[in-house]
């Protein structure tokens, strides 16, 4: 399972050698953990399909313009041989050095505040409001946004969340949605951030989605969430987190959320959120 208790994507097999030619990847090319199992790495490159033809474009886009900066590392976007970001429906990247370690969160945290502080002028990408998938609806339905019928399978879990929303007042960004497994910590470097799912959310939501992977998946212990109590309307980020992540795990898998893993997260949110309207 990934870090957020999926499992992998269907086998798809590796690049084959037109893609790694356009990419001037050598071979062969090694599947690389995490991605879903649709990663790879050819030497110094790692190539996966691109889901979105439009989102890959515009995230290689952004990431090939942004300054380098001693917060964070990127992993940059690399040309096909023709001068397009794709090539036969892949996409590649220069390899980073690094490894996950989703019980640094904080570390985390710290370098996705970073990261979305570099891109906070982006312009609201017009691709997010064609996505139709799981984790779109599931992130809609935390946010009180139409959803198409049955897009996100009920669960006795998001009654006292979706009871427990509340309003708030904060702007939106684009944000990374995943980045407790997205990065990579290396000796002597900064933080690389890896695999950018772009949402349109409060920067302190994203956060959220960190501590709650991290609570849920990689026995983090509670008190993680004070540490970060002074983000905006933390207690609301932690529930629309929860929502979005349980939410999307049965619309993706069909089954019911695993109760040993949310059930004691979303008792600890929902009492530090009572807490909260008490103070």
């Amino acid at each position: 399972m990934t870090d957020s208790g999926f499992d992998p994507a269907p086998d798809l097999g590796p690049p084959p050698a037109a893609v790694l030619e356009a990419f001037g990847a050598p071979r062969p090319a090694y599947r690389l953990a995490g991605g879903r199992g649709g990663t790879w790495r050819a030497g110094s490159i790692v190539l996966k399909r691109a889901e979105s033809d439009a989102e890959s474009r515009w995230r290689a886009d952004v990431l090939a313009g942004l300054p380098p900066s001693p917060l964070f590392r990127i992993a940059g976007p690399i040309r096909a041989a023709g001068g397009d970001w794709l090539a036969f429906g892949w996409e590649a990247v220069e390899a980073v050095s690094g490894h996950a370690d989703p019980r640094r969160v904080d570390d985390v945290v710290r370098a996705g505040e970073a990261f979305h502080t570099a891109i906070a002028a982006l312009p609201r990408p017009s691709f997010l409001d064609r996505r139709r998938d799981p984790w779109s609806y599931a992130d809609r339905l935390a946010w009180a946004e139409p959803v198409p019928p049955e897009s996100t399978a009920p669960s006795v879990l998001l009654k006292p969340l979706l009871d427990g929303r509340r309003p708030v007042s904060l702007g939106s960004q684009v944000v990374h949605g995943d980045l407790i497994g997205n990065v990579l910590f290396a000796d002597g470097r900064p933080p690389a951030i890896i695999d950018w799912p772009a949402y349109w959310r409060p920067p302190a939501w994203a956060c959220a989605v960190a501590v709650i992977d991290a609570l849920c998946w990689h026995d983090v212990a509670p008190a993680v969430i004070e540490r970060w109590a002074h983000l905006p309307y933390w207690d609301q980020m932690l529930i629309r987190a929860l929502i979005y992540r349980i939410a999307t795990w049965p619309a993706a898998r069909r089954t019911a959320p695993p109760d040993d893993a949310y059930r004691p997260v979303v008792e600890l949110v929902m009492e530090y959120a009572g807490a909260r309207r008490w103070q």
